[in-house]
C-alpha cells in the first residue's frame, strides 16, 4: 500500500500552509482526503496536483480558471491550451491599457491649476 501523507507533510513538501490546503479542498481543487482517526491523509498524487496549481497561479490564472484545469474534459494539454488562449487575450488587452496609462503619465502638465487641467481634459475628450 502506498504511503499516506499527513496535511503537515503535504504542506512542508508543497511549500504551502495547512490552511491553504484545506481551502483548496473546500474550493474543490483538491479531492476530499481520506481520514484515519479523524486526520486527513493524502496520497502523493496531491503533490502533483498542487504543483499544477502553483504553475497556474504563476501564470496569473485565477482560482476559478485553475479549477477548470481539473474539472474540464479532454486531455490536460487541450485544457491548458483553452485556458491559456483566454488568459493571453486578457494579458494582451491589459498590456494595451498599461501602454495608454504610461502615455498619460508621461505627458507634462503645464496648467496653472486643476480647473485649467480639467478644462483641457474635457476639451481633448470632446475633440
Amino acid at each position: 500500500m502506498a504511503r499516506l501523507l499527513t496535511i503537515g507533510e503535504v504542506a512542508r513538501r508543497s511549500g504551502l500552509r495547512d490552511s491553504a490546503i484545506r481551502y483548496y479542498e473546500r474550493a474543490g481543487i483538491l479531492p476530499t482526503p481520506m481520514r484515519l482517526s479523524g486526520q486527513r491523509r493524502y496520497t502523493e498524487a496531491v503533490l502533483g496536483r498542487l504543483a499544477v496549481l502553483r504553475r497556474a497561479k504563476d501564470c496569473g490564472l485565477t482560482l476559478e480558471e485553475a479549477k477548470g484545469l481539473f474539472e474540464d474534459s479532454g486531455r490536460p494539454s487541450e485544457r491548458w491550451q483553452r485556458i491559456a488562449k483566454k488568459k493571453i487575450a486578457e494579458l494582451d488587452a491589459m498590456m494595451g491599457r498599461i501602454e495608454q496609462m504610461r502615455d498619460l503619465l508621461q505627458r507634462r502638465c503645464e496648467c496653472a491649476d486643476l480647473d485649467e487641467c480639467g478644462r483641457r481634459i474635457i476639451s481633448r475628450n470632446a475633440g
